[in-house]
This record gives structure tokens, sequence and C-alpha cells, in this order.
């Protein structure tokens, strides 16, 4: 970098090299970087919705390359940056808190709850609190279900956020969850049941749902041979509806991310408002067909390629 007339710096003539010192560098590096994330220059809010596992987490749970950079940049330019996933909040909260996420809203359990944030320290594990949940009468497919697989493993999440399940689960995270029989899942009225069965795969899950046919709830067949049962209407769309009406976003102002099948809804949702509804590329292909645009693998950091360009 050299300096003008008048001793202002400026960059070196193009094809040109200039030899600074670090410090310098650094300084121009930094100005470079604010240039891109002015607060004065006007940018279109946009409600950005995320997607968690096989969006930002890996199978193993680490993150997908950039994702963390990208986030903090979309923050940073006045985006709104939430999750919307089939965890339960129990599986979500920890994510935000590694993403450094406050959103005002949280999606959870495929649109049956969202928590709303409330103030706190980012590490209160009461800063959010149950906003709004749907829940539905699980008795009459709970048996339907046990009826066509008999050896699955059961799980439901309560109104108020306990989840009770009657066997353990591989890669599911159970903390603070109670054990109990199969009659007593259905005791109460619940905002979310899942099946899993681990000799069956999600193909077996697909053809099962045609067959038998589930009535007056919504559902998804998750990748890794489970099925998510909600109350019916529900899904990652209806929530996000509610959340975008609360906060004011244009609804072509929408931007959504997953890559599985409970991501559908969300897809149809943006897509028929003028948003944008990007799949990752692992996703099946019907899922795939649903989006407006793809992105590369989770793998590959395909959440990182979309937001760092905002």
């Amino acid at each position: 970098m050299s300096r003008g007339a008048r001793g202002e710096e400026r960059l070196p003539a193009t094809g040109s090299v200039d030899v600074v010192r670090p410090k310098k560098a650094a300084k121009l590096v930094e100005g470079i970087a604010a240039d891109t994330e002015k607060p004065d220059v006007a940018v279109g809010r946009l409600l950005i919705a995320l997607d968690i596992d096989g969006t930002v987490l890996l199978e193993d749970e680490s993150l997908s390359p950039g994702v963390l950079e990208a986030v903090a940049h979309a923050q940073r330019v006045g985006h709104e940056v939430m999750l919307a996933t089939g965890r339960s909040w129990e599986g979500t909260r920890g994510i935000l808190h590694v993403l450094g996420l406050e959103p005002e809203y949280v999606v959870c359990s495929n649109g049956a709850v969202i928590m709303r944030r409330h103030g706190g320290d980012l590490a209160d594990e009461t800063r959010y609190d149950r906003f709004h949940v749907e829940t539905f009468d699980p008795t009459e497919v709970l048996h339907l279900l046990r009826t066509h697989l008999p050896d699955a493993k059961y799980m439901v999440e309560l109104a108020d956020g306990r989840r009770l399940y009657t066997e353990a689960m591989d890669d599911w995270n159970l903390s603070a969850a109670a054990r109990v029989s199969f009659e007593d899942l259905a005791a109460q009225p619940v905002c979310r049941v899942v099946v899993v069965s681990p000799d069956d795969t999600d193909d077996d899950f697909v053809g099962l749902v045609s067959r038998i046919g589930l009535n007056k709830v919504s559902y998804a067949v998750g990748w890794s041979a489970w099925l998510d049962i909600a109350p019916q209407g529900v899904d990652k769309s209806t929530a996000l509806e509610r959340v975008r009406v609360l906060l004011g976003i244009d609804p072509a102002h929408v931007l959504v991310m997953g890559d599985g099948r409970n991501d559908v809804g969300m897809f149809r949702w943006a897509r028929e408002h003028g948003g944008r509804a990007i799949a990752m590329a692992q996703g099946p292909e019907e899922v795939l067909r649903e989006a407006s645009e793809t992105t590369s693998s989770v793998h590959a950091g395909g959440v990182a390629a979309i937001l760092r360009h905002l």
C-alpha cells in the first residue's frame, strides 16, 4: 500500500505489488471485509431457517465445513438465522450454543413446537419458553403401527417437553427421557410420535405408510429407518409461517435449507411465496425435486456456500 498526493492510503496499481508491514496488511484486509458488510447499506432482511441433521451437522454431529463463519456472516449483515428441526428442544438447544445463534424463535419437533427467546444468558437453560405447542391423541396411530411393526421402538414427546420411550434407541438423545410401557405412551396428548425400526429401511417405511394409511396426523420418513408423526396439518412450514408473521418479514424474503423428507413442507411453502428452498446435494431424489435449487452436500459445506454470498 502507498500514499497519494494528499497522504491517503491507497491500493497499488493493477498488476503491481507493494510490500508493506504485516500490521498495515491486516488493516487493508479488515477494510475490504468491512466494505462487504457495511451496516449502512440497505439489505433485504431474510428469514433463514436451517435444518440441523444433514444440513449443519454431519452424521457424527461435527459441523459442516465453514458453517460457523457463514452463519456469523449472515447475522452480521442483518438476517434472522434460526433452526427448524425435527429434533426436540432437548436435542436442539446445544446446537444453538455451538452455532452462536440467539434467534427470536426456534422451530422444533417438525413444527409441533415453537420456542421463544425471553432473554437471559446464552448458557441459561430457561432462556427459551414453549411459545406454541400442537398436540394430538396418539392412541389410534400407536396401535395401528404396533400391529405392523411389533418389534419397533417407540417414543413420544409430551406438551411440556418430557419424552417417554419404550426401548433405548441408537443415535437418539434420550437425556432426561423416561422409559415406560407401550400402554403408557398414549396416556395423554403428545406433540410427536417417533417410531424406530432398525431392521427396516426408509423405503420400507414409505411403503408401509402408503399401505396402511395414517389418518388425522402428519408424518415424515427419516433417512435412517424412522418415522416421525405430528398433529394433522402440522409441519415445519406451518410453524415457520407463524414465525414469519410475528417477525414481520415479507413472504418472499425467506430462505430455507434442508436435506430430508420432513423438509418438503417448508420447501413448498418457501417456493410458493417467492422465497428460496435449497436442498443439500445428498438428499433423496424426491426431496431434491421439491427444492428451487440445490447446493453442495453437507460434507462439502453446502450451507456455507449459500450463506457466505448473501
